[in-house]
């Protein structure tokens, strides 16, 4: 199996190591990562300003590279930059949760949807920022659950999000916004974008990714790339 791995938190970010290092005994690895850190750039492209691109050493055995662009980009520098197919493309382990709506500015979910434009079946894996090592205890099975099952035959993509203890895998939908936004005055004419964590608007749903997590759950998500409303489309195709 041939396995290309990015995330959004940078190349030298802890969390992409232990993804790799877990990921070597599946395969062939390959990481293409930001240069430095690119969370919340979503599924950007930067094909106004030429990129910088160098072959770098992480681990043994793994071919790797740092990219000055979004978790995006690098996965289309390994598909069409090193003009490579892969069975597998993994994203993570971020150093944060992605969860609910906000999910549609995280770059490591953003990099599975890139993978989900050139059909190849993709997992974003995040934990909450202490519990990166933590959440490589339970890769096994979470990745087992996932074959077992033939998910990803189903559904090429998931999100998936590790609580620093689990009581159990729970296949989840998209809950509420996971964090509060608001813009903080710094100085003249500088602000700082900040929030916490909220509860989710249907604290008692643990179908919901939000809900389920912070009740202990491992949270695997099925996510589709369509930006297409179907049930819109079908009423009015005919008319």
């Amino acid at each position: 199996m041939k396995i290309l791995i990015t995330n959004d938190d940078g190349i030298h970010n802890k969390g992409i190591r232990l993804l790799a290092e877990w990921a070597k005994k599946l395969g062939d690895v390959t990481v293409i990562a930001p240069k430095v850190e690119q969370s919340g750039k979503s599924h950007a492209i930067d094909f106004i300003t030429p990129v910088e691109i160098k072959k770098v050493d992480l681990l043994e055995g793994v071919e790797a590279y740092s990219m000055s662009s979004t978790p995006a980009d690098c996965i289309r520098f390994g598909i069409f930059g090193l003009k490579r197919r892969y069975d597998l493309i993994l994203s993570g382990i971020n150093c944060g949760v992605n969860l609910g709506a906000d999910i549609v500015y995280s770059g490591t979910v953003g990099a599975i949807f890139e993978a989900a434009r050139v059909q190849i079946p993709a997992i974003a894996f995040s934990a909450f920022p202490d519990g990166q090592e933590i959440a490589t205890k339970y890769l096994d099975e979470v990745y087992d659950y996932i074959v077992k099952n033939g998910l990803l035959e189903e559904c090429p993509l998931f999100n998936v999000n590790i609580p620093n203890e689990s009581k159990g895998i729970r296949m989840t939908y998209q809950g509420s916004p996971y964090f509060s936004d608001r813009f903080i005055h710094s100085e003249g004419d500088i602000y700082v974008q900040e929030g916490e964590p909220i509860p989710d608007v249907c604290p008692d749903d643990m179908d919901r990714d939000t809900v389920a997590l912070v009740n202990g759950y491992i949270s695997v998500t099925p996510l589709l790339a369509t930006r297409t409303d179907i049930k819109v489309f079908e009423k009015y195709r005919s008319k």
